[in-house]
């Protein structure tokens, strides 16, 4: 028998996308507020559908650059301003996730550093950076004067998961360096840390053990004191991906 499309229910794909990064010491996410139905006003996440001829990480890398300005970084590459780690991160595709028709999301997780006011794109009329701890709200989410509403779609779920996979990986990876700049020094890192687990570490602990850890951290040679005080010492990213002993997050 040849095969018929038309015997199989019709779904579209989408990528959605947990866009994280460290403001004012804050663990924050990129959010846009829906301009179209469903969920017109409601605050969301990025993203929107694949295009025929787009595979999954083409499409999550357009969104990103759409909605960011910012390109996927190449780990074999030298650190560049405008760079972000983007990694799939699941996907989600309850039948009733979406009212219009069965869609299917693959979610992805970027990292950056902290990045300039977002700009609304696609059928998003506004964006911006909110703490992830607002957003993942027991009510929902609204900005001051707002009605409080749950984030549009399983949206909520989406970035809970993003924060989780975030700290659990900045535990045994370099991950936590997405979040500087290509130079940046011991105390930056440390304040990364803190940000995401959300818990206030020893500095000369801290210290001791990224330092410490072969391959985490690389010495430029330079120093700066744009944290105001005595001149620190500048580090970049090692070629380390696995950190081994791991940074194991504080009990809270």
């Amino acid at each position: 028998m040849p095969y018929d499309p038309s015997d199989f229910p019709p779904f579209a794909v989408t990528v959605d996308l947990v866009v994280l990064t460290v403001r004012r010491h804050s663990l924050c996410s990129l959010a846009v507020r829906r301009g179209e139905s469903p969920f017109k006003g409601r605050w969301a996440l990025p993203g929107g559908f694949v295009r025929p001829d787009e595979d999954l990480a083409q499409a999550a890398a357009r969104e990103l650059a759409e909605e960011t300005g910012l390109c996927v970084h190449d780990p074999a590459a030298p650190a560049q301003d405008n760079g972000a780690h983007l990694e799939q991160l699941a996907t989600y595709g309850d039948p009733g996730r979406d009212p219009r028709m069965r869609v299917v999301s693959v979610a992805h997780l970027a990292l950056a550093p902290d990045l300039p006011a977002p700009r609304a794109g696609g059928d998003a009329s506004n964006a911006r950076w909110a703490p992830v701890e607002e957003l993942l709200g027991q009510n929902g989410y609204g900005r001051e004067g707002e009605p409080v509403a749950p984030l549009a779609f399983d949206h909520a779920q989406i970035l809970a998961d993003g924060v989780e996979r975030a700290r659990s990986k900045i535990e045994y990876s370099s991950l936590a360096t997405a979040f500087c700049p290509p130079e940046f020094t011991v105390g930056e890192l440390r304040r990364v840390y803190e940000a995401v687990w959300g818990v206030a570490l020893d500095p000369r602990n801290f210290h001791r053990k990224v330092t410490g850890t072969p391959g985490f951290l690389v010495p430029t040679g330079g120093t700066t004191t744009r944290q105001g005080g005595r001149p620190a010492q500048l580090f970049r990213a090692g070629g380390a991906t696995l950190l081994n002993p791991p940074m194991l997050r504080p009990e809270v």
